[in-house]
């Protein structure tokens, strides 16, 4: 039986409908749907996706078949249309899309007006009598044709327009009389031949291979690509394509053309949404050239019109269960459904219309959960301006995308993505967006568009990427070969710092200062939805008390990461630190001399030879123990009754000291030694390869001292809490284990130390000790570590570091070809190598619950707030993910979502 690849749709019947997306696009998937469902749509056919990839194997050829089957459709769309293709009486017109399984709006190529040649255009003006629209469309078409299919830049052909615009006196396209468009039109094709170097074809049938072959060839372009990679879209079988009868909505002034949404894509309130022009092409919505028009002006204009189009979005809003995005033509009065797909949206949209969409009884709360992507968390959480901040507002435009952004002017992609590399942060200023600016655009902390309105290249892109945008800001001139832009008086040249009010659609002279953004309403119905559902624990990784109390406001049930060693660098507790390191070496060779030592006589001799270094470095440790001591109870405050996990000292010594000689000589001046002394100690500390050095249990083995301080402090604050009637869960964490008998050597000074504050203190209370599994071979040996350990914690960053032998603070240097290549799917240090290292996770885990089985297991490197490797995490058994505070609720989501991917992969 011959494979069938072109489905047709049209006069209410398809041969698909929305369930087929993964064969028929996006895009031809709801044309069949809706077609079905009675919608007014232009009938059309649908080549399916699989036949993008037979078109790459067959190296840019159609497969065999393809080109009958084609034919068939083209007869069979003739016949629905009583129309032909190259007809002079009844000519058939078409349009060809792309539409992918997924959607990636304007990544790849579209082509109108396809079918028209000199004689088709005589007919049609014999026909209609409306020269005008015969040359405005043929125009169009040979611009699109020449820019999409043959390689004609549509800047070549822009020129021609703008000078005959110029010539005539007008700023717009729709004010040149129809003899003028016919002049341009023989312009158009001179472009054309000379830089294609041969005549425009006059066949429709020519064309269309033509046009079929670009979106075809789309599929791989840099921008679709780029699209892709950065939206992790993988595993399509390529594009479809979408031949469909044209419909026009610039034939007169009862047509008109317009892009709808049946929600608010900014907000997600629901409420009719969108943009439409009179007497137009559907590309001049998007592409900014004419200001469009509100939605609801319609229902003046044409009230009937107006009616029919709202009655189809409430019908289709519902029957889709989600916001739709539409384009629509009206021609001659009558109205024309082009297309519908879910809407891209910002997150707060996203958020709102899962919520709004359970209230109304269109989705379950598990639906809902899946209507919000972990990316979408992440951007609701980012700051907004000040709103006591003075501002100096120099041009208004459209709110495009809601938010706040404030960078470093620049005009191009290219120059955006470059300071971004350097660490940089841009606005994209364009006079219009067009999909080869995606780069930029995702580079840009905010775009900046002179032209185009709410539903534009820019305001569809930015939402979707969650960036702000201000489109439509007419009052600005900008000039891409003097690299500034002017706003009435003020001129603003690249590198000059501006900010944008994507919300109030405000462009700020300067930097205006942001504020952390509250959840609450919306948001918090939602993530209790999320709640409801997961099963695993969410922790965050906090040092201080703000941090803490922060990340217990986005729902952190507790700490799973408490990094000691950032609180010894606050204030004048960084010199005694030095103090301290200054006296450990010999502090160092004392304990070495008095452990080998015969008798007391010879202790005697070594104790008091060593003295001053005992005395210096001890008394170093006196000093930062009111300071550590503080900072846990602070903390064991804003996380009462939560669990607090506390690591011990990790990093190694030499990070606490001055590198350069200034700063060792200030050092020097203050701890009174000599700067050569400081120097030597530098020197002394060097490691070559310092992240597999002296650090972590390591450092306890030869300064027992340390973590018996860090130890009694954590446990006098715990103690100092429990006084003020709040429930303290301090877990003790021990870094960077290898061997069994390192944690037994830890672990008993740190057992003596908490009973010796006990009996001081007269009193007990509940804690852990726990360490973390980050050298491999602690994961190898997890059932022995169990036997010692009351928890574990993965540190994922070192773990990664130690097992694939990746340096953490290089490899970003070059891990960007690995996953360019696909060598690797994703940087490993981003999202957890699930295949490598995650096979340790699971061994170590096993391993430690065959002798605990009531072990806690948890991870607390930057994977914590990775999507995919929360659902890891779930998967293997973790009791809890830790992540930045930022991150809680993105894991929140995350690992709700796993837990529901686990319970559907179970029924299946």
């Amino acid at each position: 039986m011959t494979q069938k690849r072109v489905y047709f749709f049209g006069n209410g019947q398809a041969e698909g409908n929305a369930g087929l997306k993964e064969l028929l696009g996006g895009k031809g998937a709801n044309l069949a749907e809706m077609t079905n469902l009675g919608v007014p749509v232009p009938p059309g056919f649908t080549i399916a996706t699989s036949v993008c990839g037979e078109y790459y194997a067959n190296e840019g050829k159609w497969p065999e078949g393809l080109e009958a089957e084609v034919n068939e459709h083209i007869a069979r769309l003739e016949a629905a249309m009583d129309a032909k293709l190259g007809d002079h009486s009844r000519p058939l017109l078409v349009s060809v899309r792309s539409g992918a399984a997924v959607s990636m709006p304007g990544m790849m190529d579209t082509v109108l007006n396809l079918g028209l040649n000199d004689d088709v255009v005589a007919g049609i003006i014999e026909r209609t009598g409306n020269a005008r629209f015969a040359w405005d469309i043929y125009r169009r078409f040979i611009d699109m044709f020449g820019d999409v299919v043959m390689g004609c830049d549509h800047e070549h052909f822009e020129h021609v327009l703008d000078s005959a615009k110029k010539a005539a006196g007008v700023k717009l396209d729709n004010e040149l009389s129809a003899d003028q468009l016919a002049k341009v039109v023989d312009r158009y094709k001179a472009v054309y031949k000379k830089h294609v170097g041969e005549m425009f074809p006059q066949s429709g049938r020519e064309q269309l291979t033509h046009a079929i072959d670009a979106v075809f060839g789309s599929w791989n372009s840099a921008r679709a690509v780029k699209y892709r990679q950065l939206n992790e879209i993988a595993g399509l079988l390529g594009t479809a394509v979408n031949v469909q009868a044209m419909v026009f909505g610039n034939m007169g002034d009862d047509c008109g053309t317009g892009v709808c949404f049946t929600r608010n894509p900014s907000t997600g309130k629901k409420e009719f949404y969108g943009e439409f022009l009179m007497n137009a092409q559907g590309e001049d919505v998007v592409a900014g050239i004419r200001t469009p028009l509100e939605l609801t002006g319609l229902k003046k204009i044409m009230p009937p019109a107006y009616q029919e189009l709202t009655d189809i979005m409430t019908r289709l809003d519902t029957h889709y269960r989600d916001m739709q995005d539409m384009e629509f033509t009206i021609q001659e009065s009558k109205l024309y459904i082009l297309q519908t797909r879910n809407g891209k949206r910002t997150a707060e949209a996203a958020v709102k219309v899962a919520v709004d969409m359970v209230k109304e009884g269109l989705i379950t709360e598990a639906e809902a959960i899946t209507r919000v992507t972990p990316a979408q968390v992440d951007r609701l959480l980012h700051p907004h301006f000040d709103a006591k901040a003075t501002r100096k507002v120099i041009a208004s435009g459209l709110p495009a995308s809601p938010g706040a952004a404030v960078g470093q002017v620049v005009f191009n992609a290219e120059t955006a993505e470059a300071w971004r590399d350097k660490h940089k942060k841009v606005i994209l200023c364009r006079v219009e967006t067009s999909p080869e600016d995606i780069g930029g655009m995702d580079a840009a902390q905010g775009i900046l568009t002179a032209r185009g309105g709410m539903t534009s290249h820019a305001a569809v892109v930015a939402r979707g990427m969650g960036k702000c945008c201000v489109a439509g800001v007419g009052d600005i001139h900008i000039d891409y070969k003097t690299k500034k832009f002017t706003a009435g008086k003020i001129t603003v040249k690249e590198g000059d710092w501006i900010s944008l009010d994507g919300t109030a659609g405000q462009v700020i002279l300067g930097q205006v200062p942001t504020v952390e953004p509250k959840l609450s309403g919306d948001f918090g119905k939602f993530m209790k939805f999320c709640d409801d559902v997961r099963t695993i624990g969410i922790r965050t990784n906090a040092d201080t008390p703000a941090d803490a109390t922060r990340a217990r406001d986005f729902g952190a049930e507790g700490i799973g990461l408490c990094r000691t060693e950032h609180m010894f660098f606050e204030g004048d507790r960084i010199w005694a630190v030095r103090e301290m390191i200054l006296a450990a070496e010999d502090y160092s060779a004392m304990i070495e001399k008095l452990a080998v030592a015969q008798d007391k006589k010879e202790q005697t001799e070594i104790s008091k030879e060593y003295a001053p270094a005992k005395k210096q470095f001890e008394g170093a440790l006196k000093k930062l123990l009111p300071y550590q001591r503080k900072d846990f109870v602070g903390i064991f405050k804003a996380m009462a009754g939560l669990p607090v996990t506390i690591r011990l000292l990790d990093p190694p010594l030499h990070e606490f000291l001055p590198q350069d000689a200034k700063s060792q000589a200030e050092m020097a001046k203050r701890l009174q030694v000599t700067p050569a002394r400081v120097k030597k100690e530098v020197e002394n500390l060097h490691e070559f390869n310092p992240m597999l050095g002296h650090r972590g249990c390591r450092l306890a083995v030869t300064y027992p001292a340390i973590y018996r301080m860090q130890t009694r402090a954590i446990i006098e604050a715990a103690i100092a809490v429990k006084k003020l009637r709040k429930v303290v869960k301090p877990e003790i964490m021990i870094p960077l284990v290898g061997e069994v008998k390192e944690l037994q050597f830890v672990k008993q000074a740190i057992l003596d130390e908490i009973q010796q504050v006990f009996k001081e203190k007269k009193t007990e209370i509940d804690f852990m000790v726990g360490t973390m599994i980050e050298v491999p071979r602690a994961a190898l040996t997890a059932d022995e570590i169990a036997g010692e350990a009351e928890f574990f914690s993965f540190g994922t960053n070192d773990l990664t570091q130690m097992t694939m032998g990746f340096s953490r603070d290089d490899a970003g240097k070059f891990l960007g070809d690995y996953v360019l290549h696909g060598l690797y799917e994703k940087d490993p240090f981003q999202s957890l190598d699930q295949v490598g290292v995650g096979k340790l996770v699971k061994m170590g885990i096993e391993l430690g619950r065959s002798v605990r089985h009531d072990l806690k297991i948890g991870i607390c490197g930057e994977h914590g707030g990775d999507p995919a490797s929360i659902a890891f995490c779930y998967k293997v058994g973790m009791n809890y993910v830790s992540c930045s505070p930022f991150r809680v609720p993105i894991a929140r989501l995350a690992a709700a979502q796993a837990t529901m991917k686990n319970v559907k992969d179970a029924t299946l």
